[in-house]
């Protein structure tokens, strides 16, 4: 491929001087308008009238659109064409996601289609995107606020167009399903001018008259022009302020319309809604038969246990005269263990009162005992603290003694004396310290005297 965009570049590039007499292959010449159409037409969309349509046996579609002035050739491959949400037809007028290409064999310009869609569709589809949204904000599709379905209702309102195929749906679905159940019909048109205005008043009428237990909203499938209708603000507020439960069933499975996302449940389809609304009869009644085996069983265990009662009752009761005198012979007995429960009780009381006194005549004491114990010990403790006394007298006079030995007063009796310095209060031990001048206490056997020295001669001890 490369060489051949090379190629091609050859031929429609050429250098300065090159001949002018170039001879270009067609099918080098389809390339390049190919990929110049490619490279100058981006994706378009591109709107037309289908004509010629056909559908390969390989999946393949090819058809053509048209206007008034012009058409053009397009294929839409299988890959892109199974995902479509609907198969064009001879007429319809659609518009195309489409790239301008060449089909280089037969040199014809046609359209790569990507998506397909019905014409309008997309300003439809973003107008239904913008009033989701808004709704959505208000709080509008919560589901909060969503009503569960009853279980059994009484009857069933639809609200449809009386020639629409899906009433027919509706009502034999519910006649199969629940035969016993009152279908009210509030015909209303599902698609055309007006349409909205008529489906909204319907739905406020029933909800007015009040006759119907779930509302079913409801019409077959379509383009989204058809179901256009049920996009309609002022129908989505009524269904959301609607005080009965609202089923919504609009289109196919893949249709979703604001309807749908206001009502309290969505169905994929009307008969998926009739049946959402409606209890299966068969079903109901295989329920009540289970319920009523349930009740026969429980009733049967009842009357059982109610017979087995009665029977235990039977068998206490017995006659007056029998009665009496069962009570009589149980008075006895207890008129006799009451007499034999008193005695024992005093006999008990008797006995604990005698092995009290016996322990208290034990623990109780002798006063004169204790008395005379008290006297002896107080002349052992005389003896002792007199003893100690004289011990005591003695070591005090032999301390006393010893200390008149050693006084030193009887040392300066002897004739001795003690020198101490005036100004330092010590003693003088050497002849050394003693100096000319210093002031001297003495202390002698009969009092103390000041002295100053005039003059000092120390002698060796030996000398004394």
């Amino acid at each position: 491929m490369n060489s051949d965009r090379s190629f091609d570049r050859r031929f429609f590039s050429p250098s300065p001087g090159a001949s002018p007499d170039v001879v270009i292959p067609v099918s080098a010449l389809n390339r390049a308008i190919g990929a110049m159409l490619e490279r100058s037409f981006p994706l378009a969309w591109v709107a037309g009238e289908v004509s010629n349509f056909t559908r390969a046996a390989s999946g393949h579609w090819y058809f053509s659109i048209k206007d008034a002035q012009a058409q053009i050739r397009c294929v839409m491959f299988r890959g892109r064409a199974q995902y479509a949400e609907f198969t064009p037809r001879e007429g319809d007028r659609i518009e195309v996601h489409a790239l301008v290409t060449m089909y280089e064999p037969r040199g014809e310009l046609q359209l790569n289609v990507e998506a397909v869609r019905r014409t309008g569709q997309g300003q439809l589809y973003e107008a239904f995107l913008r009033l989701k949204a808004k709704l959505e904000a208000e709080g509008l599709f919560d589901p909060a606020r969503k009503r569960a379905l009853p279980a059994h209702p009484r009857a069933i309102g639809v609200v449809t167009s009386m020639q629409a195929a899906a009433l027919r749906d509706v009502l034999t679905t519910l006649s199969r399903r629940a035969p016993h159940v009152s279908v009210i019909v509030y015909p209303a048109p599902v698609q055309g001018a007006g349409a909205a205005e008529k489906l909204t008043a319907m739905v406020e009428t029933a909800n007015a008259r009040g006759e119907v237990d779930v509302l079913v909203v409801c019409r077959g499938g379509g383009s989204i022009e058809d179901l256009w209708a049920f996009n309609d603000e002022a129908l989505a507020r009524a269904i959301a302020a609607s005080d009965i439960p609202v089923v919504s069933g609009v289109g196919h499975e893949t249709d979703f319309t604001i309807a749908d996302f206001a009502a309290d449940v969505r169905a994929p389809t009307p008969t998926g809604a009739a049946e959402l609304a409606s209890p299966q009869r068969a079903l109901l009644l295989r329920d009540l038969d289970e319920r009523r085996a349930l009740l026969a069983r429980g009733f049967g265990r009842m009357l059982e246990r109610r017979g087995q009662q009665l029977d235990w009752l039977a068998r206490r009761l017995i006659s007056p005269a029998d009665r009496l005198a069962q009570q009589h012979a149980h008075l006895r007995q207890l008129q006799i263990r009451l007499a034999s429960a008193g005695a024992r009780a005093a006999a008990d009381a008797r006995a604990r009162l005698d092995v009290v006194q016996m322990r208290w005549q034990r623990a109780r004491p002798d006063p004169a005992a204790r008395q005379a114990r008290v006297q002896a010990l107080a002349l052992r403790l005389d003896g002792v603290f007199g003893r100690r006394r004289e011990r005591t007298q003695a070591r005090v006079s032999e301390l006393a003694a010893r200390l008149e030995v050693l006084s030193p007063q009887r040392t300066f009796e002897r004739g001795y004396a003690a020198l101490l310095d005036v100004q330092s209060g010590a003693a003088v031990r050497a002849p050394a310290s003693l100096k000319p001048g210093r002031r001297l206490t003495v202390h002698l056997a009969e009092g103390s005297a000041d002295v100053a020295l005039a003059d000092v001669q120390p002698r060796l001890a030996d000398s004394f």
